[in-house]
C-alpha cells in the first residue's frame, strides 16, 4: 500500500467512525415514542466510576409509552434514578419497588423544536470533526511532496487531495441525511 491510498484509507476510516458516533448519540435523542436507546448511555456513578446504564440494568419497553428499567444489582436504584434526572431527557424516574419505571409523555411544540435544534448542532459537530480529519490528511499529503522516499508527483498529490475532498463532501452529504431523517422523525406527531 503506498503512502496515498494509507492516507487516504485513514481519512476514510476516522470520518466513518465520525458518522458511528452521530448515529449512536442520535439514537439518544427523544422521539414521541418510548425506545431504550434514550437511556442505554446515561452515565450512572457506579461505585465512582461512570458506567452506562445498558451495563447497569435490563431496559425493555412494556408498551410504547413507557420504559422499564430492573437493575441487575438492586442497590444500584437511587444511583440510576439520580443519573436519569440529572441527564435532562425530560423523563420522570419512578422507583416501584426493584424496577424503574419511566413514562414517556408526549412532546410539546417547543420541545421538539429544541431537539431538533439539538439533533442539528449534533449534526454539525460531526461534520466539523470530519472537515478536522480532511485537513489532517491534507496536511499529510502536503507532507508526501517533502519526502523523497514516496516518489509522488504534484498530480498524483493534487488527485490525493481531491479524493480527500470527495470524501468529505460524501460524508458531510450522509450527515445531512441522518439529520434531516432525525429532524422528521422528532417533528411526527
Amino acid at each position: 500500500m503506498t503512502k496515498a491510498q494509507e492516507i487516504l484509507k485513514d481519512a476514510e476510516s476516522h470520518m466513518h467512525k465520525s458518522m458511528d458516533y452521530l448515529k449512536s448519540e442520535l439514537k439518544g435523542i427523544r422521539t414521541g415514542r418510548a425506545s431504550t436507546a434514550l437511556v442505554d448511555y446515561v452515565k450512572v456513578d457506579y461505585y465512582g466510576s461512570p458506567t452506562d446504564l445498558k451495563a447497569l440494568a435490563a431496559v425493555s419497553v412494556p408498551e410504547a409509552t413507557q420504559i422499564l428499567i430492573q437493575p441487575f444489582d438492586p442497590g444500584s436504584l437511587q444511583e440510576i434514578k439520580k443519573a436519569i434526572e440529572s441527564a435532562n431527557l425530560g423523563l420522570n424516574p419512578m422507583a416501584d419497588g426493584k424496577v424503574i419505571r419511566l413514562a414517556v409523555p408526549p412532546l410539546s411544540k417547543e420541545r421538539r423544536q429544541q431537539l431538533v435544534q439539538q439533533v442539528k448542532k449534533m449534526g454539525e459537530d460531526a461534520k466539523v470533526a470530519c472537515r478536522n480529519i480532511r485537513r489532517d490528511s491534507i496536511k499529510h499529503a502536503d507532507q508526501l511532496t517533502k519526502d523523497k522516499d514516496a516518489h509522488m508527483s504534484e498530480d498524483q498529490i493534487a488527485d490525493l487531495k481531491d479524493s480527500i475532498q470527495n470524501l468529505l463532501k460524501k460524508h458531510e452529504t450522509e450527515i445531512e441525511t441522518l439529520v434531516d431523517h432525525k429532524s422528521k422523525e422528532v417533528l411526527e406527531i
